[in-house]
């Protein structure tokens, strides 16, 4: 089949490359020249695990192009993937769907013969009825249908989650839409994928509701992380313990800093907005929000306290790791954005590694200096602070650690190392929800 796939974001670049890759042709559009120019010249503008080896193999292949001028792309497609951002509306929390409307305007006057619109970005309750209207009102005779195909993609796992899914939810009425629908997603049927379709809205909302629920589950880890410091038990087997239900499972159970990235900040604040304007108000949602926020900023006094001063001056904290989770650069939200300035706002001297996300957070970081390596980080600072629990940080020489470090202390806001082990290294260690 022909697919357009409209934003060459993190969601339309994997989408689109995987899509390819089961045999379609496709075409990627954006309107920013820069990007364009780095995936002609075989640059990805974004780090994620073989996503470079995928893209160069279907462009090889002749199933995978990339265009500043969408329209004969558009026109020829059978179905049109809206992968724009939504990002947070300033002001008001709400998501900012004015990339989605342009990107159907500029599909209305292009589409030949009938096309499936599928809104690919995360957006609200109703948005696909306004794709809808939009379309209709440039392009009167249009024949086409919109669809709503929420992606469930963790970043630094991609590839894996598009090709080997939970599951696939498609929002269709339209029956033709439906049949283009299950063709592109036909490969999948090996791995017998379970292929939901609902009513459109409902599809919206599925998105919206599993990343609302996700981020109450971490929520809830991290409040009983700070439970189990107070009572002196340990939240690792807490988690075990009450993940070996089937009714809760493990994942997301991991306590630590608080959740960031491109998804759940965004997306919990707008469906609380958008629940707010229905008149049904989610107040686990809003309580997770506030709790969520508060969490990262606190972080900083977890460093403090360990360092037995409120007052950082003159002191230097190392710090292993930026991005909000491992194997990404993805900088969006991430809790160093909050733990970072805060130190720096206590007189604290900065000095960080990230095997990643270094270029993104320069420009969001100022003051910070970003070091080559885990050990440089470490070099003559009063306290090594782990943010990110990127796989290089798993089996560090403590021996080596303790050797550079001014003091041998030790935040580690993961829990990647055991608390007796550190202590038996000479280390002034603390965790998160674990005694020492």
């Amino acid at each position: 089949m022909r697919v357009a796939m409209i934003g060459t974001g993190y969601v339309g670049l994997v989408s689109g490359a995987c899509f390819a890759d089961f045999g379609h042709v496709v075409t990627c559009i954006d309107k920013d020249p820069r990007k364009i120019s780095r995936l002609l010249a075989g640059e990805i503008p974004i780090f994620e695990p073989g996503l470079d080896d995928l893209v160069a193999r279907n462009v090889r292949e002749g199933r995978l192009s990339f265009t500043l001028d969408g329209a004969q792309a558009i026109k020829d497609a059978d179905a049109v993937f809206i992968a724009v951002g939504t990002p947070t509306r300033r002001g008001d929390g709400h998501a900012d769907l004015s990339y989605v409307y342009a990107a159907a305007e500029e599909i209305a006057g292009l589409i030949d013969g009938f096309t499936v619109v599928v809104t690919k970005s995360t957006v609200p309750v109703g948005t696909g009825d306004e794709v809808e209207a939009i379309i209709k009102r440039v392009n009167p005779e249009a024949q086409f249908a919109v669809v709503s195909n929420p992606e469930f993609l963790r970043e630094g796992a991609a590839i894996e989650d598009f090709k080997r899914p939970d599951r696939v939810v498609i929002g269709a009425e339209d029956e033709r839409a439906q049949a283009v629908m299950r063709e592109l997603y036909r490969p999948l049927s090996l791995n017998e994928t379970p292929i939901v379709f609902t009513g459109r809205r409902t599809s919206e909302l599925i998105k919206y509701a599993a990343n609302a629920f996700l981020a109450m589950k971490i929520t809830f880890i991290n409040e009983m992380a700070d439970l189990c410091e107070k009572v002196g038990a340990d939240v690792q087997q807490v988690a075990k313990g009450i993940g070996l239900d089937k009714r809760i499972g493990s994942k997301f159970l991991n306590a630590g800093p608080g959740y960031g990235g491109s998804c759940f900040p965004k997306d919990t604040i707008a469906l609380v907005k958008t629940a707010a304007d229905y008149g049904a108000p989610t107040r686990l949602i809003e309580t997770t929000v506030e709790v969520n926020s508060a969490r990262k900023k606190a972080m900083a006094d977890k460093v403090a306290a360990v360092l037995g001063t409120e007052d950082l001056a003159g002191k230097t904290v190392g710090v292993l790791g930026v991005t909000f989770k491992p194997n990404t650069d993805d900088m969006r939200d991430a809790p160093s954005l909050d733990i970072l300035p805060a130190l720096q706002a206590r007189g604290a001297k900065v000095q960080a590694f990230d095997p990643e996300g270094r270029h993104e957070a320069e420009a969001l970081l100022p003051g910070v200096t970003f070091v080559s390596g885990p050990y440089e980080a470490a070099d003559k600072a009063d306290v090594l602070l782990l943010l990110t629990e990127w796989d290089q940080f798993r089996a560090l020489d403590l021996d080596r650690l303790k050797g550079l470090l001014a003091a041998p202390v030790i935040v580690d806001l993961r829990n990647v190392y055991k608390p007796h082990e550190m202590v038996r290294h000479g280390f002034t260690y603390a965790s998160v929800g674990r005694g020492a």
